[in-house]
Protein backbone atom coordinates (compact mmCIF):
# COMPACT_ATOMS: atom_id res chain seq x y z
CA UNK A 1 0.00 0.00 0.00
CA UNK A 2 1.57 3.46 -1.14
CA UNK A 3 1.22 6.27 0.74
CA UNK A 4 -1.06 8.25 -2.00
CA UNK A 5 -3.58 5.05 -1.67
CA UNK A 6 -3.67 5.74 2.30
CA UNK A 7 -4.48 9.33 1.73
CA UNK A 8 -6.82 8.97 -0.84
CA UNK A 9 -8.80 6.28 1.93
CA UNK A 10 -8.51 9.20 4.13
CA UNK A 11 -9.85 11.58 2.03
CA UNK A 12 -12.31 9.11 1.19
CA UNK A 13 -13.57 8.97 4.71
CA UNK A 14 -13.46 12.66 5.76
CA UNK A 15 -15.22 13.53 2.73
CA UNK A 16 -18.24 11.54 4.11
CA UNK A 17 -17.84 12.32 7.57
CA UNK A 18 -18.29 16.08 6.44
CA UNK A 19 -21.27 15.07 4.17
CA UNK A 20 -23.01 12.96 7.02
CA UNK A 21 -22.31 15.79 9.76
CA UNK A 22 -22.89 18.70 7.72
CA UNK A 23 -26.43 18.90 7.08
CA UNK A 24 -27.13 18.31 11.39
CA UNK A 25 -24.54 20.63 12.43
CA UNK A 26 -25.76 23.29 10.09
CA UNK A 27 -29.37 22.66 11.45
CA UNK A 28 -27.97 23.00 14.72
CA UNK A 29 -26.10 26.10 13.68
CA UNK A 30 -28.95 27.83 12.08
CA UNK A 31 -31.62 26.91 14.73
CA UNK A 32 -28.66 28.19 17.58
CA UNK A 33 -28.89 31.37 15.51
CA UNK A 34 -32.74 32.31 15.48
CA UNK A 35 -33.14 30.78 19.06
CA UNK A 36 -30.42 33.42 20.04
CA UNK A 37 -32.10 36.37 17.68
CA UNK A 38 -35.00 35.31 19.57
CA UNK A 39 -33.70 35.76 23.11
CA UNK A 40 -31.82 39.04 22.29
CA UNK A 41 -35.20 40.47 21.26
CA UNK A 42 -37.71 39.24 24.10
CA UNK A 43 -34.67 39.30 26.60
CA UNK A 44 -35.60 35.67 27.75
CA UNK A 45 -32.05 34.63 29.17
CA UNK A 46 -33.23 30.99 29.87
CA UNK A 47 -30.25 28.19 29.08
CA UNK A 48 -32.73 25.74 27.86
CA UNK A 49 -34.64 27.56 25.26
CA UNK A 50 -32.27 26.69 22.90
CA UNK A 51 -31.64 22.54 23.88
CA UNK A 52 -35.27 21.58 22.96
CA UNK A 53 -35.78 23.71 19.28
CA UNK A 54 -31.95 22.24 18.49
CA UNK A 55 -32.99 18.73 19.36
CA UNK A 56 -36.16 18.61 17.82
CA UNK A 57 -34.19 20.15 13.98
CA UNK A 58 -31.82 17.61 14.55
CA UNK A 59 -34.79 14.81 14.75
CA UNK A 60 -36.42 16.50 11.82
CA UNK A 61 -32.99 16.60 9.75
CA UNK A 62 -32.05 12.66 10.68
CA UNK A 63 -35.37 11.53 9.58
CA UNK A 64 -35.46 13.15 6.20
CA UNK A 65 -31.53 12.76 5.59
CA UNK A 66 -31.34 9.68 7.79
CA UNK A 67 -31.89 7.22 4.51
CA UNK A 68 -29.61 8.86 2.11
CA UNK A 69 -26.82 9.51 5.16
CA UNK A 70 -26.93 6.12 5.92
CA UNK A 71 -26.47 4.46 2.17
CA UNK A 72 -23.80 7.19 2.07
CA UNK A 73 -22.08 5.74 4.83
CA UNK A 74 -22.92 1.92 3.43
CA UNK A 75 -21.15 2.57 -0.15
CA UNK A 76 -18.44 3.45 1.60
CA UNK A 77 -17.67 1.02 3.88
CA UNK A 78 -18.71 -1.60 0.92
CA UNK A 79 -16.37 -0.11 -1.27
CA UNK A 80 -13.55 0.18 1.45
CA UNK A 81 -14.12 -3.42 2.51
CA UNK A 82 -14.15 -4.19 -1.50
CA UNK A 83 -10.64 -2.73 -2.10
CA UNK A 84 -9.05 -4.81 0.66
CA UNK A 85 -7.79 -7.60 -1.42
CA UNK A 86 -6.30 -4.81 -3.83
CA UNK A 87 -4.84 -2.93 -1.16
CA UNK A 88 -3.04 -6.27 0.95
CA UNK A 89 -2.19 -7.97 -2.37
Amino acid sequence: MTPDTVVAIVRQALEVGFLVGGPLLLAALFMGLLVSIFQAATQINEMTLSFIPKLLVMFVVLVVLGPWMLQLMVDYVARLFGSIPTLVG
